[in-house]
């Protein structure tokens, strides 16, 4: 199966009619059909690696001032316990707990209902493990591999540049999130994974695009699953909202 990196941005995207909705379902479209997702979302960060292993997960709002309409998706994907335990298999007993609370977030949700409305496809969720640095991320992300083979949709889920702080209303990007969006995009077809994975030697611009990098780590789990001769396509090649990069890229 090929891995999908997905710049979710705002969830409206879950019910507005945008570019970014059509390019998630033209991608959908493209790939084989997974018997299985595993998806890594920036909005689930915890102490610890944690699975969702629940056979029925919830959607989660996890998100405030939107309309109604927004609070009212479901996405009722059933969960897929045996992946947990084959996740948990791969990184380890004592590096994965399995959990039975989370759900599926907006990071995943959002994107899932555009790609695969029909929620006919079991999902899991990885949470981000706030204690490890982005090298022990990127690691982690690798031993997944096996997966693909095994007709897992890999969906990491978050955003090169998210800075809400610095949002502005339109449909463009500010000059240095721009500028920082099209360096990552550089060093990934130059698969300079190094480089990303020390992001803040990147400079000014990457500390602004990056505050916080739990919408950034997601990225480097697809890259680690990136083998030597694949291709990779980009989607969705955009800065909005003057910080939030949608950018988006398939591998495979």
């Amino acid at each position: 199966m090929p891995v999908v990196f997905v710049g979710h941005g705002s969830p409206m995207n879950a019910i507005e009619d945008s570019e970014f909705s059509r390019a998630w379902i033209s991608v959908a479209h493209s790939l084989p059909q997974p018997k299985l997702i595993l998806s890594i979302s920036a909005h689930w960060e915890t102490e610890g690696v944690q699975a969702t292993a629940m056979p029925k997960p919830r959607t989660i709002h996890d998100f405030s001032g939107f309309p109604p309409e927004l609070f009212a998706v479901q996405y009722p994907a059933s969960g897929a316990p045996e992946l947990a335990q084959r996740v948990r298999g791969l990184l380890g007993a004592k590096v994965v707990t399995l959990d039975q609370a989370w759900g599926l977030d907006h990071g995943t949700w959002s994107v899932l209902v555009r790609m695969y409305p029909q929620a006919g496809i079991p999902v899991v969720q990885l949470s981000l493990d706030r204690q490890l640095k982005p090298a022990e991320h990127y690691k982690l992300a690798g031993q997944l591999a096996a997966l693909r083979a095994e007709g897992v949709l890999i969906l990491c889920s978050g955003n090169i540049v998210h800075n809400l702080r610095l949002l502005e209303w339109g449909d463009r990007g500010l000059d240095w999130a721009e500028a920082f969006d099209l360096k990552v995009k550089r060093l990934i077809e130059a698969r300079d994974h190094a480089a990303l994975v020390d992001y803040p030697k990147l400079g000014a611009d990457a500390l602004r695009a990056i505050p916080t990098n739990e919408h950034y780590l997601p990225l480097l789990y697809a890259l680690a699953l990136r083998g030597p001769a694949e291709p990779l396509q980009f989607f969705a090649e955009k800065v909005t909202l003057g910080a939030i990069s949608m950018r988006s890229f398939r591998v495979g």
